[in-house]
């Protein structure tokens, strides 16, 4: 069983080794299954967005706000019927929608567990944006709505913080892919049914790399889809060791890029206050509240 879901292509036999994602074994890890109320209006909307945070990540920023799950691989083995179960129970609970929480390296089995359970709300698909053309293509039919992150245009920072010097291209490519396969954003009365967000989270020192991954997405994509500019960066994990990352995110730099993103064009989308920089948004991952519906 040979694992080429993401950009890595590490073609690891995961019954036998660890790939680069932390993922082994046949089963699906997951760290928690949750109503979550602090996504995106649209997405968390009156009563909240059912996320199931998986395990491990194949993308692995040294800055992660939940570094506990996508480093250490905090979380429980659960099977493919597990998983269908979970999105069930979430489906029959009234929240909003079913939101995947980097689901990237357990595509394959989510959509299998969508074939034993399909739910009736809209599905999310939150993703690093580090994914593939044809992962993203496999989606088509499945997922409703990319919640998908940006992280960066430079190759030095993306090796430096991701381990991963082709994200920018990579990223572009798989964004288009999404808006192929979702090609128009439909929101009734303030909630989400089918679209693409684009995430941003700015982070120290970075406003002009930031403006030029807005300027990219202009040129290559257009400025008819939402933006979500983030301003909620701590430092955590390994960024509390590193000069670079060891800071918070200055006003004059949010405010920057806040101003270039409207100089651009684009009017669709949310901004955080700069308060926002505080890890009460943060999940507690203790495996004693797996569930919190």
């Amino acid at each position: 069983m040979k694992c080429n879901l993401c950009p890595r292509k590490c073609n690891t036999d995961v019954l036998v080794n660890t790939g680069y994602c932390g993922k082994s074994g046949e089963n699906i890890k997951i760290a928690k299954v949750m109503r979550h109320m602090w996504e995106e209006p649209v997405i968390s909307y009156k009563n909240g967005s059912g996320a199931i945070f998986f395990s491990n990540c194949s993308l692995r920023c040294c800055y992660c706000q939940n570094y506990q799950i996508s480093h250490l691989g905090c979380g429980k083995e659960c099977s493919v019927q597990d998983l269908a179960n979970f999105i069930k129970k979430l489906d029959e609970s009234n929240v909003e929608n079913i939101n995947f929480v980097t689901p990237t390296h357990y595509t394959d089995k989510i959509l299998q567990a969508l074939k034993l359970y399909t739910p009736k709300v809209p599905v999310v698909w939150n993703t690093s944006g580090y994914e593939t053309e044809e992962n993203i293509q496999k989606l088509k039919s499945y997922v409703d709505i990319f919640l998908f992150d940006f992280k960066y245009c430079s190759e030095q920072k993306s090796q430096e913080y991701s381990k991963a010097k082709d994200y920018f291209k990579v990223c572009l490519k798989a964004l288009k892919k999404a808006r192929e396969i979702v090609p128009k954003d439909q929101v009734e009365n303030g909630k989400m049914k089918k679209g693409i967000i684009v995430r941003h989270l700015v982070l120290p020192e970075m406003w002009q790399d930031s403006i030029k991954i807005f300027e990219s997405i202009k040129r290559e994509v257009g400025t008819d889809i939402y933006i979500s500019l983030m301003s909620q960066y701590v430092p955590f994990y390994k960024a509390k060791e590193m000069e670079c990352l060891n800071k918070k995110v200055k006003p004059l730099e949010y405010k920057k890029v806040l101003n270039s993103i409207n100089e651009l064009g684009f009017e669709k989308g949310f901004i955080q206050d700069y308060s926002s920089s505080s890890c009460e948004y943060t999940p507690d991952f203790n495996l004693d509240k797996f569930f919190e519906i």
